[in-house]
């Protein structure tokens, strides 16, 4: 039986997770002192942090001898400060127009507009740059490194998150099918979810069957997360979530919900769950994390 405490781990990994965006992010005295102090504002102010946890939790499916630490903390900070500019900029009024993100006001309304969107554009940068930095010579490593960054970028862009809030914001007010709305949340909030077990899979170094075992499961979870956040978007409140409630409804997006019902959503949910936990039957105990955080997604009432 598994000696496994996901509690414990998750303290553990959460603030490995927080120290490593502190080292990477720049102070609020360096110049400019509004635009860091901005950023560190929309970074260091809460989150669940699961992106960097999916990295952590894949990077342990390697040897722990050829899985370098240091390269796994820029692949986790870099993914979450992707994240978070995607945030800052989805808040905005010519996006999705939100004042309340992670239960205080967003950057656009804590700072302004026009430091929200330099905010967005200097953690997209700053992310390619702390993973591309040199941290090692070995060349095992720097092909990892590049590899990161192609995954990285392909999952941010037209292809990945940036296409799939371009689709979300086209299709306000009208009606999508289940396989258009499936491929839009694939891109929008899966895309980035499925590259964070990549980036802990390249760093562990595992081979090519593994990491199709990987997919299959941030596929589904991705999916999952992206279902909950519908569910959770028309049945609690603003005050638990941390970010203003039933905006789906009022701006007339499609969603799960609104698509195929509340029932629907739910026992789909629990079928990725299910669907993720299955492609991780050929690891061991090392992929306890990875099953933990999958019941931590689907499971979660914020």
């Amino acid at each position: 039986m598994s000696s496994f405490s996901f509690e414990a781990w998750l303290a553990t990994q959460s603030q490995r997770a927080e120290s490593a965006l502190l080292q990477y992010l720049d102070p609020d005295t360096a110049v400019p002192q509004h635009l860091h102090t901005a950023m560190r504002y929309a970074v260091l102010g809460g989150g669940k942090r699961i992106r960097p946890l999916l990295v952590f939790a894949a990077s342990e499916l390697g040897s722990i001898d050829r899985v370098d630490a240091s390269l796994v903390n820029r692949a986790a900070c870099a993914i979450e400060m992707i994240h978070t500019y995607s945030l800052v900029h989805d808040d905005l009024p010519c996006m999705d127009d939100d004042d309340l993100r992670r239960g205080r006001p967003t950057v656009h309304k804590a700072f302004d507009e026009a430091t929200a969107l330099l905010v967005g554009d200097a953690l997209q940068t700053r992310a390619f740059e702390i993973l591309s930095n040199v941290i090692d010579a070995d060349s095992l490593i720097r092909l990892a490194q590049l590899e990161m960054i192609q995954s990285l970028a392909h999952a941010s862009g037209s292809k990945g998150m940036a296409g799939g809030q371009a689709i979300d914001l086209q299709n306000v007010g009208k009606k999508m099918d289940l396989p258009a709305l499936e491929e839009m949340h694939a891109m929008k909030t899966g895309a980035l979810l499925l590259c964070a077990v990549q980036l802990g899979g390249i760093a562990a170094q595992l081979p090519p069957a593994s990491m199709a075992s990987l997919y299959t499961y941030a596929r589904a979870l991705g999916l999952a997360f992206q279902v909950v956040d519908d569910i959770l978007d028309a049945t609690a409140d603003s005050a638990t979530l941390g970010k203003t409630a039933g905006k789906d409804a009022a701006q007339d997006k499609p969603t799960y919900v609104t698509l195929k019902g509340l029932d629907y959503a739910n026992e789909l949910a629990k079928e990725l769950k299910g669907r993720a936990l299955d492609s991780l039957n050929e690891f061991g105990p090392q992929a306890d994390a990875l099953r933990h955080l999958a019941h931590l997604v689907v499971d979660r009432k914020k």
